[in-house]
């Protein structure tokens, strides 16, 4: 008991600090230093080349042994397992896809907040070691979500899937650059290793001040009365991470690879949420509450989870 509250002080601690910078964000959009119009030009920055150095940065940064070939392997196969579980525990849900609202809180409660996320968390956590195992959660994430999110959101012609969409996503090409660099063990020169690595400590304030901002411009008291979104939080933030963890421990998960993975299954609901339901002419105000609230409640649950997966270590 006292090495879970331990883990989870510790825990709690990480997640607050990133919530702190997100009350930054909050408060700079609030006196007019950091607008929205400003966070849309940086969310591009931030998707298109902070991220994809983050995750080229922890792949240079991992020794190619057998041992981690291994695990990494393990975790994609887990990044897959992840979304494919989430997808079946949400399928007796909101089955009229093409309502308004019914799809984005099925999206919502499937895909998690990977890149913005997970990722600074597990990279704020577990250093480099973890950011590599998230990676592939990254991945299958920007591989998945943009086909199942189109079958979800779309409408007629649009449900079709794009396979330019699939491939040329910075997830995908990050990883394209990344893989090889950890499989044939190149070791980066330090005018180039350095600066990527200093690119790649971009990514978590960077993350933070963004969702802050975004925060800013949701209707925060109305959210807090719909029912759907607080069952969308309680399947994305408890029912799948807890599935997904009880599954992979017993097939022999531990450390900081199960860590990275229940740190993937259980972070809140996805950015994209927004912006497919922008996309595809949703309801966007619903959107944003429910990724706002989703978000506000992962404070609470995010560290829970953490904390009882290092009781495995």
């Amino acid at each position: 008991m006292n090495l879970f509250l331990e883990n989870l002080i510790s825990a709690s601690t990480q997640v607050g600090m990133l919530y702190v910078m997100v009350a930054a964000g909050f408060i700079c959009d609030k006196t007019g230093l950091f607008s929205e119009e400003t966070a849309k030009k940086v969310v591009r920055l931030l998707l298109y080349f902070i991220t994809p150095c983050t995750l080229v940065n922890a792949f240079s940064n991992i020794e190619n042994t057998p041992e981690n070939v291994k695990k990494f392997a393990v975790s994609f196969l887990i990044a897959t397992a992840t979304h494919v579980i989430a997808i079946l525990v949400n399928a007796p849900f909101y089955r009229n896809k093409d309502s308004e609202t019914g799809c984005i809180y099925k999206f919502a409660s499937i895909y998690g907040n990977v890149s913005f996320m997970a990722l600074p968390l597990a990279q704020a956590i577990l250093g480099d070691e973890g950011t590599f195992y998230c990676a592939n959660g990254v991945l299958v994430f920007n591989v998945v979500n943009f086909a199942h999110g189109a079958i979800l959101m779309g409408r007629g012609d649009e449900k079709k899937i794009n396979l330019k969409n699939l491939l040329m996503n910075p997830g995908v090409v990050s990883f394209v650059i990344g893989l090889p660099i950890f499989l044939l063990g190149i070791k980066l020169p330090y005018i180039v290793s350095e600066p990527l690595r200093m690119m790649a400590g971009l990514n978590s304030p960077t993350a933070m001040l963004i969702f802050g901002t975004y925060l800013a411009h949701t209707d925060l008291k109305s959210m807090f009365t719909d029912k759907n979104i607080y069952r969308t939080a309680f399947m994305k933030l408890l029912v799948v991470p807890l599935l997904c963890l009880g599954i992979y421990y017993l097939c022999g998960v531990t450390g900081v690879l199960l860590t990275a993975s229940i740190i993937t299954a259980s972070a809140p609901s996805a950015n994209n949420t927004f912006m497919l339901a922008t996309r595809y002419e949703r309801d966007t105000s619903v959107a944003s509450k429910t990724v706002a609230l989703v978000s506000f409640i992962s404070v609470l649950t995010i560290p829970v989870m953490i904390a009882l997966t290092q009781l495995t270590w």
